[in-house]
C-alpha cells in the first residue's frame, strides 16, 4: 500500500457471478473428457464393425466345413468346392488376417495422446483430495454423507466408491495424516462390509486402519482391527508382528495408567476445595482460537448480533450524494455489518457482463499468489486456494465500464486504483484469514466471507457488490476488517475485487483527526 500522509482509502469491491457447473478451467476438462467419450465410442463402433464381419465369416466357414468334412473325397470330387478351397486358404484367409490386424485405435489414440497434455496432474488430484478433506473438517461432515454424496444444495449426486474412499484414506497416509486414514478406511471397510464389490481388499484396508489408529495412541482398537484382519489372512506377516507388538504396548500403557492414576488420588487428597475448584476452572477457560471461530463462521454459528445492534441496520436506496449516475436510477443498498460497516449494493451487475467478464477471466486464470512478508515476491500458498486473473480497459471497454461503476458507487477516484481482479474458487477453494491492508457468485453450500474478529458473515449472492473500508480515515489499519473466504462446499464461486488505494483520495476521503477516524 502506498503512504499518501494522513489519508487512507483500502477498499473492498466485490462483485457476484453465479454458475451452475465445474468452475473456472475445470470446466474445459469436462469438455474434453466428453470429446475423449465421443472418440472412444467411434474406436468401440469400428471395432464392432471389424468383428462383425469376422463373425459373419466365421458362421459361413463353419457351415462349410461342418458340411465339407462329412464326407470330405466327395465335397472335394467337385473341382467348384476344390478351387474354392485353394481361392479360400491362399487369398480370403489372408483377407481376414488383414482385416483382424487392422488398427482402429489410430483416431482415438492420437486424440488421447494430443488431450493427454491438459490432463490433472498428480499433484492435482492430490489436491482435489485434500480440498474434500478441508470441507469435511470446516462443515463438519461425516464420511458416509460425503460417500453418498448427500450435501445441501447439491444437484447432480455422486457415489464413492470403495477404491475412492480408499485413495482419500491412502493420500492422507502419506500426508501423515492418521485422522482422516482413519475417518476413510473405515468408510472403505464400511462398504466392503456392506456387500460393495471392489478390487480393494478386507486386508488391504484393516493393514492401514490399524496402523493409522495405532499412530494416534488407540492401542486398543488397533489390536482389534489387527486381529480382524489375522482371521482374514492368518499369515500376514506384518500383522503378526503388530499383534505382538500391540499387545506389548497395550499391557505397558495399562501399567502406566494405573500409576498415574494412584498419583492423581493422593493429589486430590492433598487439595483444598478451593483449590480444586480453581485448578478446573483454569482448564475450562480458554479463548476460541481464530481457526475455530473462522470454521464456526463458515458454518453459519458465529456471534449473532444484538437486537437493538440489528435494529440499527437498514436497507435503502442510494443515490451516492445525488451523483449524475444514479439521481434518476438509485441502486438499492443494504446493510450488512454495523462495526466494521459493510454494505451490499444489489443488481450491481448483469447476467451478459458477468459472462463477458468470466470470459475475459478464464484464459488469464492462474494460481491466485501471496506477497512474502519478508522478501516480498510473489508466491502460492496453501491457505490461498483460487484462481484469478487480471482485467483492463485495454481487454474490453466493458472493463472500463464496470470502474466508473465502482466509483460512482464509492465516490472514490480509480485512476489509483488497481487492476480489476476476477478470482475463481472451485469446490474447496478458500482463502485463510488476512488483512488486505498494507471481495460474490450464488453458491450453492459455503464460500461465504467471514470476519472472525467481529464475528460477521456475508453470504455470496449473485450480481451484488459487497463494500468495506479497510483503513480508517487517519490512514490506521482497521484490524477488525481480517477477513477470509469459506471453502466452497457445493458449486464455484466467482468474485470480481477492486483494490483502491489512499493515493489520489486527498479531496475525496479527507483524513480524521483521531487514530480511530
Amino acid at each position: 500500500m502506498e503512504d499518501a500522509g494522513c489519508l487512507s482509502v483500502s477498499i473492498t469491491v466485490s462483485f457476484g457471478f453465479s454458475v451452475s457447473f465445474s468452475s473456472g478451467q475445470m470446466t474445459d476438462l469436462l469438455y474434453t473428457e466428453k470429446d475423449l467419450v465421443t472418440s472412444l465410442k467411434d474406436y468401440i463402433r469400428a471395432e464392432e464393425n471389424k468383428l462383425e464381419q469376422v463373425k459373419r465369416w466365421a458362421d459361413k466357414l463353419d457351415l462349410l466345413t461342418a458340411t465339407a468334412t462329412k464326407d470330405p473325397e466327395g465335397f472335394l470330387g467337385h473341382p467348384v468346392n476344390a478351387f474354392k478351397l485353394m481361392k479360400r486358404l491362399n487369398t480370403e484367409w489372408s483377407d481376414l488376417e488383414s482385416l483382424v490386424l487392422r488398427d482402429t485405435t489410430d483416431g482415438f489414440i492420437s486424440n488421447l495422446t494430443i488431450q493427454r497434455q491438459y490432463f490433472p496432474t498428480d499433484e492435482d488430484q492430490t489436491g482435489a483430495a485434500k480440498a474434500l478433506l478441508r470441507l469435511q473438517d470446516t462443515y463438519r461432515l461425516d464420511t458416509n454423507t460425503i460417500s453418498i454424496g448427500d450435501l445441501p444444495g447439491v444437484k447432480h449426486k455422486s457415489l464413492m466408491t470403495v477404491e475412492d474412499c480408499y485413495e482419500l484414506g491412502k493420500i492422507a497416509y502419506t500426508d501423515v495424516d492418521y485422522y482422516h486414514t482413519e475417518l476413510w478406511m473405515v468408510q472403505a471397510l464400511k462398504q466392503l462390509d456392506e456387500g460393495e464389490e471392489s478390487p480393494i481388499d478386507k486386508v488391504t484396508v484393516l493393514d492401514y486402519l490399524s496402523y493409522a489408529i495405532y499412530q494416534q495412541g488407540e492401542i486398543e482398537r488397533a489390536l482389534e482391527f489387527t486381529k480382524r484382519l489375522l482371521e482374514l489372512e492368518p499369515e500376514h506377516q506384518r500383522a503378526k508382528g503388530n499383534l505382538k507388538y500391540f499387545e506389548f504396548q497395550l499391557e505397558k500403557q495399562k501399567k502406566t495408567e494405573e500409576q498415574e492414576s494412584q498419583k492423581e488420588a493422593q493429589r486430590e487428597k492433598r487439595e483444598t476445595p478451593e483449590k480444586k475448584e480453581k485448578t478446573k476452572s483454569q482448564k475450562t477457560f480458554s479463548l476460541i482460537p481464530e481457526r475455530k471461530k473462522y470454521e464456526m463462521l463458515c458454518r453459519g454459528e458465529g456471534i449473532k448480533m444484538t437486537p437493538r445492534r440489528q435494529s440499527r441496520l437498514f436497507c435503502r436506496y442510494f443515490d451516492n450524494n445525488r451523483s449524475p449516475h444514479y439521481v434518476l436510477a438509485p441502486v438499492k443498498q443494504q446493510d450488512e455489518w454495523d462495526r466494521p460497516y459493510i454494505v451490499r449494493y444489489l443488481d450491481i451487475i448483469s447476467d451478459a457482463e458477468m459472462e463477458k467478464v468470466k470470459q475475459l477471466a478464464k484464459p488469464r486464470l492462474r494460481r491466485a499468489t501471496i506477497s512474502n512478508p519478508i522478501t516480498g515476491v510473489l508466491e502460492t500458498a496453501s491457505y490461498r486456494i483460487s484462481k484469478s486473473a487480471w482485467l483492463t480497459g485495454y481487454d474490453d471497454p466493458m472493463i472500463d465500464t464496470i470502474n466508473q461503476r465502482i466509483e460512482d458507487l464509492t465516490g472514490l477516484e480509480m485512476d489509483t486504483a488497481e487492476e480489476l481482479q476476477v478470482a475463481n474458487y472451485g469446490v474447496g477453494g478458500q482463502y485463510e484469514p488476512h488483512f488486505d491492508f498494507g471481495r460474490m457468485s450464488d453458491v450453492s453450500a459455503g464460500g461465504a466471507t467471514v470476519f472472525p474478529d467481529v464475528g460477521a458473515a456475508v453470504w455470496p449472492m449473485k450480481g451484488t457488490a459487497v463494500f468495506w473500508y479497510n483503513l480508517f480515515p487517519s490512514g490506521e489499519g482497521d484490524y477488525s476488517t481480517r477477513h477470509a473466504a469459506c471453502p466452497v462446499l457445493v458449486g464455484n464461486k466467482w468474485v470480481s475485487n477492486k483494490w483502491i488505494h489512499e493515493r489520489g483520495q486527498e479531496w475525496r476521503r479527507p483524513c480524521g483527526l483521531s487514530e480511530a477516524d
